[in-house]
């Protein structure tokens, strides 16, 4: 009996299972490919996804084969700038830079690598779930394998699908869509530079609102760049792919002289996300649960921070340190935290998209003389029991770089509720109270300057991280660092039991 099967082995499911493989929990990865696929697809990730990879132990690998963006810019039809993204080129409070641009098969190569070295995972590669059934007290998957024809079945206490727009445990689960609003069909082609490319557009992303063909320019790794560009009524998907049809819209900027064509495809950016993420031993992350528009860089993210947030609520209720009822946060907490980036990714298509003449004019006008300076986006999490009403409760925590050199998320460990006091709260009642916790707590006392700095920017005494590095709460007082640990408990086998 393995205790989490995970279906779909793209980024998000890999990194799900280095995740829980670091925490000790045995785990089997199917995915239908035997190889991983060798174009680009996803070609951003942001500073908090790049600490969850950190936690998956392929940061510094990443790190060789990535660019730091500086950011977005949105002009209109004459160049004039509407909306600017800078973003900063230091790092950042999660430890890493705010944005990175890759190569997805790179990262997928790095994870994969690190699973070969994890014993207590398996691979499945080429292997088809087609079935899942239930038994008293855990999942039987039942899965076809391509080498050899043969039928398998194999037995999991959780299966969680990461299996795409398209996903056989979202079907299984019975879940809907709701719709939030964006379908629009793009051409997205990608190049590799072949010379010095003389009108080049700079490393920062350009969404260029254009009513007449909306367009995206992005930067991205090595001689690696990106265009996406809107279908407009008329075009014919079949033809507009063909090179001698897509060459000519970027004739402005870019020739066949200067680069080779790498692919091109017409894709339709999606704006829906899941009613229901868990039914029992069933869960669901990723795009099986939500797919977004592109126009923020944040759909890989999100499936990274859903895998974040289930990794250790798994491996506590496995564990039987936590009730399954800890399972139902993952939904409470994720789902309104990525339908806010869904809405403003939404927001932002619509921005790009305005293809008629008086709804350009109408948005030229709103921001002419004062492009709007977006700021870091992070939301907090949903409410749950976990973080409800609690001071700094569902807010990700900063990750400081220590005078040692290591970064703090190194110092805590995998799967453990960490307890930051300044120095003064040493003492037998604060590690009694960590004592008591059901589940793992980790007292670090902050000794370090970067640590209190962060605490001065709380308000704080004391700080509880969750093991996904979100804010269980802050402190002030003994009585309230008991009220934090009691959120905890709530969800203690023997106190849900009773």
């Amino acid at each position: 009996m393995l205790d989490v099967a995970i279906i779909g082995l793209g980024p998000v499911g890999a990194t799900l299972a280095n995740l829980m493989g670091n925490m000790g929990l045995s785990v089997v990865a199917f995915d239908r490919a035997t190889e991983i696929y060798p174009l680009p697809r996803a070609v951003h990730f942001d500073g908090e996804t790049m600490r969850v990879f950190q936690e998956a132990g392929v940061a510094d690998e990443l790190l060789r084969c990535v660019h730091v963006s500086p950011g977005m810019k949105f002009v209109n039809a004459e160049g004039a700038l509407l909306v600017d993204w800078p973003r900063p080129m230091e790092i950042g409070h999660h430890g890493w830079h705010a944005s990175y641009r890759f190569h997805q098969p790179d990262l997928e190569r790095l994870l994969r690598a690190r699973l070969r070295s994890r014993p207590q995972v398996q691979l499945k590669l080429g292997c088809d779930v087609y079935a899942v059934d239930e038994r008293d007290g855990h999942l039987t998957l039942r899965y076809e394998d391509a080498h050899q024809g043969s039928l398998h079945a194999l037995d999991a206490r959780y299966v969680v699908g990461c299996d795409g727009a398209r996903s056989l445990v979202r079907r299984l689960i019975g879940s809907e869509l709701e719709d939030l609003g964006l379908h629009e069909r793009w051409l997205v082609f990608d190049i590799i530079l072949k010379r010095p490319w003389a009108r080049s557009l700079g490393d920062f992303s350009i969404q260029f609102c254009n009513p007449k063909r909306p367009s995206t320019y992005v930067r991205g790794v090595g001689n690696r760049r990106r265009w996406e560009i809107m279908l407009m009524p008329g075009d014919d998907v079949t033809e507009i792919v063909r090179p001698e049809n897509i060459w000519p819209l970027v004739r402005k900027w870019i020739t066949p002289d200067d680069a080779d064509l790498e692919r091109g495809a017409v894709y339709t950016f999606h704006s829906v996300i899941a009613h229901e993420w868990r039914k029992g031993r069933l869960l669901l992350a990723g795009d099986a649960a939500h797919q977004t528009p592109p126009f923020l860089g944040q759909g890989m993210c999100a499936g990274i921070r859903d895998v974040a947030n289930l990794a250790w609520k798994l491996r506590a209720v496995i564990s039987g340190e936590a009730s399954p009822a800890l399972l139902d946060t993952y939904q409470a907490e994720r789902r309104p935290h990525v339908a806010e980036f869904i809405e403003l990714a939404v927001r932002m298509g619509r921005l790009i998209q305005a293809t008629g003449e008086s709804q350009a004019q109408e948005r030229d006008r709103r921001f002419d003389g004062n492009p709007e300076l977006m700021n870091s986006i992070s939301p907090a999490l949903g409410p749950s029991p976990l973080n409800g009403a609690i001071a700094g409760g569902g807010t990700l925590s900063w990750q400081p770089m220590l005078a040692d050199g290591r970064r703090m998320d190194d110092v805590m460990g995998a799967a453990h509720f960490c307890l930051v006091a300044r120095p003064q709260w040493e003492g037998a009642e604060l590690e009694a109270v960590c004592a008591k916790s059901p589940l793992k707590l980790k007292l670090v006392l902050a000794t370090d300057p970067s640590v209190l700095s962060w605490l001065d920017a709380l308000h704080a005494d004391v700080a509880v991280i969750r093991p996904d590095r979100y804010l269980l709460g802050t402190a002030t007082t003994l009585d309230e660092v008991r009220q934090l640990c009691r959120r905890i408990s709530t969800f203690d086998v023997a106190v849900t039991a009773g």
